[in-house]
C-alpha cells in the first residue's frame, strides 16, 4: 500500500493500550476528536473495523489485535532507527585539526568552513594558518590542504585539484608604469617578491633573466603581506589565479606566460582517516575545494 499513511499508527496504538479515545489522547497529547479522526481514516484505509465504540469505550475487534502485533513492531524499528541516528550525529561531534597555507586558509576556506558549519553543526574547526607543512605524524593537524604531495606511507592524499599562478598589479600601478607586454618588461618594473623562498628568482633565471635583490621593491615570505602589498600597489607580483576572480583592484598581465600551477592535496593520517567525524570532514572538502579550485 504505496499511499499508506503512517502517522496514523501512534493513534491507533495509543487508542489500543488505553482503550478509549480519550486515554490516547491524553498519552498522545492531542485532542479526542483528533484521536477519532485518526481511527476512521485508519479504518477506511484498511477497509475493515478496528474499534467497537461503547458506552465504556473501544473494544478491539481480531483484526486490531493482528494490526497491534505489526503496529508495535513498527514502533521497535522507528524506536531503532532513532537511536542509530542520534549514535551517528553524536560520532560527528567533536574536534577536527585542519592546517592550510595563509591564502587557503585566509581567503578559500572560510565560506567553505561557514558552509560546512551548517552541514556538520557538531564539529568544531581548529584552523593552522601556515605555510610551512604541519606534521600529520605529530598530530599537529588531523587534516592538511597541501601543495606538494606527502611521502609517508602513514599518511593518505587525495588530489582535489591545481592553482593557477598568475602575474598582476594593481590597476593604479599599471596605470603609472605601464602594462608590460612581454617577460622580459618585467625587468623594468618594481616586483614583489618572496625573502627566503627562491622560488620567483628561480623562475626569472630559468627565463634567461637573472634578478638580483635589488630589483623587488618588497620582499616577504608572509603571504597575507605580499597580497596586500600588490593591493597597494606596490609592484608586479605572482599570486594564485583564484585570489584574482574577486578583486577588483587587481589586474592579471602577461596573460601568455605560462608559470607552473600547485597542486593541491587534501591528506589525512591514515589511523583516523576512518573516524566518522574526520571522514565527514574529509569528504566534505573533497566535495567542495575542487570548484573553487
Amino acid at each position: 500500500m504505496s499511499d499508506f499513511n503512517w502517522q496514523l499508527i501512534p493513534s491507533f496504538l495509543a487508542a489500543h493500550q488505553h482503550g478509549s479515545l480519550l486515554g490516547a489522547a491524553r498519552a498522545l497529547g492531542i485532542s479526542q476528536p483528533t484521536v477519532g479522526r485518526h481511527l476512521s481514516a485508519l479504518e477506511t484505509q484498511l477497509g475493515t473495523t478496528l474499534f467497537e465504540r461503547t458506552g465504556r469505550g473501544l473494544i478491539p475487534t481480531p483484526a486490531a489485535a493482528r494490526l497491534a502485533e505489526a503496529a508495535r513492531a513498527m514502533e521497535v524499528g522507528a524506536q531503532t532507527l532513532v537511536r542509530g541516528a542520534q549514535r551517528s550525529q553524536a560520532s560527528l561531534a567533536g574536534t577536527v585539526r585542519l592546517s592550510a597555507s595563509q591564502p587557503v586558509g585566509c581567503f578559500l576556506l572560510p565560506p567553505l568552513l561557514a558552509r560546512m558549519r551548517a552541514e556538520l553543526p557538531g564539529v568544531q574547526v581548529e584552523l593552522v594558518v601556515s605555510n610551512t607543512v604541519s606534521d600529520l605524524q605529530r598530530r599537529e593537524a588531523d587534516i592538511a590542504i597541501r601543495m606538494v604531495r606527502p611521502v609517508q606511507g602513514s599518511l593518505v592524499a587525495r588530489r582535489v585539484g591545481q592553482v593557477g599562478v598568475s602575474a598582476c598589479a594593481h590597476r593604479d600601478y599599471l596605470a603609472r608604469r605601464g602594462t608590460p607586454r612581454e617577460p622580459a618588461d618585467l625587468l623594468h618594473h618594481e616586483l614583489v617578491g618572496h625573502d627566503r623562498v627562491q622560488d620567483i628568482v628561480r623562475g626569472f633565471a630559468a627565463m634567461g633573466h637573472p634578478v638580483g635583490p635589488e630589483q623587488f621593491a618588497l620582499r616577504t615570505d608572509d603571504l597575507i603581506a605580499y597580497w596586500a602589498a600588490l593591493r597597494a600597489g606596490l609592484g608586479i607580483g605572482f599570486v594564485a589565479s583564484t585570489l584574482l576572480r574577486d578583486d577588483p583592484l587587481l589586474v592579471p598581465v602577461l596573460p601568455d606566460l605560462t608559470l607552473p600551477s600547485l597542486p593541491v592535496w587534501l591528506v589525512v593520517h591514515r589511523e583516523i582517516r576512518n573516524s566518522h567525524r574526520m571522514r565527514a570532514v574529509f569528504d566534505f572538502l573533497a566535495r567542495e575545494l575542487p570548484p573553487l579550485l
